[in-house]
């Protein structure tokens, strides 16, 4: 499939950056929303393993690669909202909406506050814990971004070349196809406020706001909303070596069953990461749709 065609979107609080692969016709288009501190060019591996034409839509978080920057992502909540305007471009196409992680998270935010809009919901491990784990959560102190280890990523790069060579052999990103990391760092890079060399599109400290508050945000208050049946497709579950460890699922396994997943997998031979450790199967379960 031909390389996107960048857009962007207008809304009240900023410019959304998206892609576009194919036109718009008679069968369903492809939504794709991305993982915190990623961006949709990170699809790029999976959009090329679908079949030719697909229509496929994929935007930027907010706070993410080329969208606008809010001063803080405190609310999950809020970054599905923030694509409204997106999924009402494409009203009366009807839509399969696939999110990996906190992008699975703001597609169940989507899809209840429009619920005509969507055909099936895929949600790759979307980081919904279990309903009592969000009991009070909302009356915590919010957290210092700076105080996350994310905040401390580097941000200063001489090239693309640079940050795929550091990255490489380092988990996560050695169990990735190479294709994959390419894109992530080809995509996640712009030039440096200072004129000099490359930083991240997503800031660290942003990036930090959102691990600091991603599990203060309820979704059950609006899950039973959901009108499209959904695939649940999740990593293995087990004891996590910390917030950070993606090796295991990060997601409640009895999700699927809660709400009523028509399809509810474990593909155990991947991490979090599945997108980016194996696009052709992803690929190829989008594609059945």
């Amino acid at each position: 499939m031909n390389g996107p065609r960048e857009h962007r979107l207008a809304t009240p609080e900023g410019d959304i950056c998206w892609f576009e692969w194919g036109t718009a016709g008679a069968g369903p288009s492809l939504l794709l929303l991305h993982a915190t501190g990623f961006h949709a060019r990170l699809w790029d591996q999976i959009v090329a393993a679908l079949p030719q034409g697909t229509h496929v839509i994929a935007p930027d978080h907010r706070g993410h690669g080329r969208s606008y920057r809010p001063a803080t992502l405190a609310d999950w909540g809020a970054t599905g909202d923030a694509l409204l305007p997106l999924v009402d471009r494409f009203a009366g196409t009807p839509l399969i909406g696939c999110g990996h992680s906190m992008g699975g998270h703001a597609l169940t935010r989507l899809s209840a506050q429009r619920r005509d809009a969507f055909r099936h919901l895929v949600l790759i491990d979307p980081v919904i814990m279990a309903p009592d784990h969000y009991a009070g959560q909302d009356a915590l102190p919010i957290p210092d971004p700076a105080e996350h280890p994310v905040a401390r990523r580097r941000n200063d790069w001489d090239s693309v070349g640079q940050m795929c060579a550091r990255f490489a052999d380092r988990p996560p990103y050695a169990h990735w196809q190479p294709a994959v990391l390419d894109d992530y760092c080809r995509y996640g890079l712009l030039p440096a406020a200072t004129g000099e060399g490359l930083e991240l599109a997503c800031p660290p400290q942003l990036e930090a706001s959102v691990y600091q508050n991603a599990l203060r945000i309820d979704p059950y208050r609006w899950l039973s909303g959901l009108a499209a049946p959904v695939t649940l497709i999740r990593a293995p579950s087990g004891e996590r070596g910390g917030l950070m460890d993606f090796s295991q699922s990060p997601t409640w396994p009895g999700l699927g069953a809660h709400i009523g997943a028509v399809r509810d997998e474990r593909w155990d031979e991947h991490s979090h990461f599945i997108p980016m450790e194996d696009p052709a199967r992803v690929a190829a379960l989008l594609a059945a749709f």
